[in-house]
């Protein structure tokens, strides 16, 4: 059994970090839906993640002979940022993998931090063992994105400036990827104060702690597929999973609807800019997969959104939440037909976006044209409300992505 990072491991961490990392704010929700909950906003950390805490921790306590021969990470993008900002702070070379698709500003953002960047592969699994590699060839260090003590240690630095800005805590929900965020704060809030609740987070479409705590081991999942790039790890490391097992209370689930809707919510009520695995935590809040009576925190872990994804988390949070209706129907093809649709629906007070229409679907009658339409409304009743309306006229109507 690997030893557990300890409260001392985190305090010593928070020692070697000051000066270093921004002591980010914790701020209310504004979301009338989540009282008491507030966001411990490391989007607004130095490098837009929580990532340089650890990585800091880990690079300097480097030896002068390690240093000398530079270091090297594998990331998606966060611990890239972390990594290279750490070790450029310190005076260390450093290169780092990233997947091939990895978004261009996090890559720009390593590449300005001062790293050497390298593209190849699909997934940050992919990117490690080329950074392993690596390591191996040159003998650069390894800086991993969370299965290192000291990688724990720094991030659990986080527990101790919530404890410090809201004592009274009672559950803090956060992300999980590999486990090293997890783990730092359960190891840190846990020995402060035993009765804390801590849960984490993971997208549904790459949950690896669930079977891997049913396993009593780490299990690596077959494939993954999630918007929330960040948590996309299809093993959990082996450092964080002990602690995990020993100390987290629970781990849930959370939809890509559930992340849209969160990331939206968070930019609109919040005015706060976040990536889809910096939402998680605010995601299963939001749809309520975690049960809480007291002040809890959510750790909005990161903030480093590639614009065009953020447009189109944009557009699919509002169809999500049913703010953005896109249906299609079927009405005679005579004059007159489709302004007589157009005209209910704005009785309805529903603001229609764009309107396709055709006749040459093969599926039609004789005499029929179909039509989507993409509408703006007030949310999910207002949009069964325009639904309704629609069928009560009489058309054929089919709702996209909807059960309404």
């Amino acid at each position: 059994m690997t030893e557990l990072v300890t409260l001392e491991d985190v305090r010593a961490a928070a020692a070697a970090l000051t000066g270093v990392v921004r002591r980010t704010p914790l701020e209310p929700s504004r979301d009338p839906s989540l009282d008491g909950v507030h966001l411990k906003c490391e989007n607004l950390q130095r490098a837009g993640s929580f990532k340089i805490r650890g990585a800091y921790m880990r690079v300097s306590r480097l030896t002068d002979a390690e240093r000398a021969q530079g270091v090297v990470a594998a990331s998606a993008g966060n611990h890239a940022q972390g990594v290279a900002l750490a070790a450029t702070t310190l005076g260390i070379h450093s290169t780092v993998f990233m997947p091939a698709a990895a978004p261009l500003p996090k890559v720009a953002a390593t590449k300005g931090y001062g790293a050497d960047v390298i593209l190849g592969g699909a997934t940050v699994d992919d990117a490690l063992e080329a950074a392993h590699r690596f390591a191996a060839e040159t003998g650069a260090t390894l800086i991993h994105p969370f299965d290192h003590r000291d990688i724990v240690a720094g991030q659990g630095t986080i527990a101790l400036e919530i404890l410090d800005q809201l004592p009274e805590t009672a559950t803090i929900v956060t992300a999980v990827g590999g486990g090293g965020l997890i783990a730092g704060i359960a190891a840190a809030a846990k020995e402060l104060r035993p009765d804390i609740r801590i849960v984490g987070v993971q997208a549904a479409g790459a949950a690896a702690y669930p079977d891997s705590l049913a396993a009593g081991k780490p299990v690596r999942l077959e494939k993954m597929n999630t918007i929330a790039d960040g948590i996309a790890v299809g093993r959990p490391g082996d450092v964080p999973f002990e602690i995990v097992d020993h100390l987290v209370d629970e781990i849930v689930t959370v939809t890509e609807e559930d992340i849209s809707r969160a990331l939206l919510s968070l930019l609109e009520r919040n005015k706060l800019v976040v990536e889809p695995a910096g939402a998680t935590a605010y995601a299963a809040l939001l749809n309520y997969s975690v049960p809480y009576t007291g002040p809890t925190v959510a750790v909005i872990s990161g903030g480093n959104i590639d614009p065009l994804l953020l447009m189109r988390l944009i557009g699919h949070g509002l169809a999500a939440s049913g703010r953005f209706l896109r249906c299609n129907l079927r009405c005679p093809d005579r004059p007159g037909a489709l302004a007589s649709v157009l005209q209910l629906v704005g009785a309805y007070g529903g603001n229609i976006v764009d309107v396709f229409h055709q006749r040459s679907d093969p599926r039609l009658s004789i005499g029929e044209v179909s039509v989507d339409l993409s509408i703006e409304t007030r949310g999910s009743e207002h949009a069964t409300e325009i639904v309704a309306a629609l069928r009560d006229a009489g058309y054929f109507l089919t709702v996209a992505g909807s059960s309404i």
